[in-house]
């Protein structure tokens, strides 16, 4: 019998870090702590599972073993043999280099069978002014960015957005971005660790050298024809019985919801999905049919499709994280919400168009 599934960290020391997940841990490792990777079957950083019956289990291990157990059986073939999605913590104590994620086709292509890499990030904590790069000024081509960092003034190009805590971004493949100095987020993503670096400020890592870009494939996938909609994402807010739930971000690849609980709230996965949870605030519990687990700050559960009916009762604040069905996990109920389409196609990141998924539902 399957179970909700907590993992140990797996931390990451990169350059830009700082001590900011104090907040959550006591137990970080001593130095610079830059991401703690929650639920992960990525090479680069594999959960292992700490409680129940496959403890010491790799999720890698264990999603080759259960399949469509975990998965539930509304994903894709490809979904149900590959862990589809990556949660992180990511505190930038100093600013990011300034990246640029390619798409499932350029990635398959050119990194080995990797994922493309679209994201989303819940900023957790924002330092007064802080700021992201996202996207190019209007008007840039590829031939003046690609002058522009050969010259060295690639910043000029580059658009900043103020950001807050609480604020929802929505980061598709090919969008040129950066996080600022002084932000602590939350980040689902793609299965996938394939970044090109374009810009770095001129810094050396540990080693005392410049860590190095990847410029060709960068201006290979950026997209410079992008527009750039309504950054951050406001998301939709739904009342359900125990607190609330804000939609904030859909895409085929993820969606990111915002949880408030301050009672008792009922789920299902209904063997079709699994669901990962990712806690900022408070305690609680997660009962299911078989037994309970303690929930708080700082953790991620992965909540396995076969669960069946579940509860989240305490007062807790976070995320939740899934493959979704366009129209039967996001447009339907928002329609059932009150909220008309063009709410749905303004507030949601990663919803812009809708054309496909209205000539579905309608």
């Amino acid at each position: 019998m399957l179970y909700p599934f907590k993992f140990k960290p797996v931390y990451k020391n990169y350059i830009w870090g700082g001590r900011s997940l104090e907040r959550f841990r006591n137990d970080l490792p001593e130095g610079i702590v830059a991401e703690s990777w929650e639920v992960s079957s990525h090479p680069d950083g594999q959960s292992a599972v700490i409680n129940g019956d496959y403890s010491g289990w790799t999720l890698t291990d264990l999603y080759r073993k259960e399949g469509r157990a975990i998965a539930g059986n509304s994903l894709s073939q490809k979904d149900a043999e590959r862990f589809p999605l990556l949660v992180k913590l990511i505190d930038a104590k100093n600013k990011l280099s300034v990246q640029v994620h390619p798409d499932d086709y350029y990635a398959g292509l050119y990194e080995n069978g990797e994922y493309g890499k679209s994201e989303g990030w819940y900023i957790i904590e924002a330092s007064p002014g802080a700021e992201l790069i996202y996207g190019l000024t209007p008007g840039t081509s590829k031939e003046s960015f690609r002058k522009a960092l050969r010259k060295g003034n690639a910043e000029n190009f580059l658009q900043s957005i103020s950001v807050r805590a609480g604020d929802v971004i929505n980061i598709p493949s090919g969008t040129i971005h950066a996080i600022g100095s002084g932000i602590l987020l939350a980040e689902v993503q793609q299965n996938s660790n394939a970044t090109y670096r374009v810009y770095d400020y001129n810094r050396v890592g540990t080693d005392g050298k410049k860590r190095p870009l990847h410029i060709k494939k960068a201006l290979d996938v950026i997209d410079f024809h992008a527009e750039i909609h309504r950054v951050p994402s406001p998301g939709l807010k739904i009342e359900i019985d125990g607190g609330s739930r804000r939609i904030s971000l859909a895409n085929h690849y993820f969606a990111l919801e915002l949880y408030e609980i301050n009672g008792i709230v009922k789920e299902d996965s209904s063997y079709e999905r699994f669901y990962i949870y990712t806690f900022f605030s408070g305690k609680g519990k997660l009962d299911y049919t078989d037994g309970s687990i303690n929930l708080s700050a700082g953790e991620s559960v992965l909540v396995p499709g076969a669960l069946g009916a579940y509860e989240i009762a305490g007062e807790l604040t976070g995320m939740r994280c899934y493959v979704p069905d366009l129209v039967n996990n996001i447009i339907s109920p928002l329609l059932g919400a009150g909220y008309c389409i063009e709410d749905i196609r303004n507030n949601i990141g990663g919803l812009e168009s809708l054309e496909k998924e209205e000539n579905r539902f309608l």
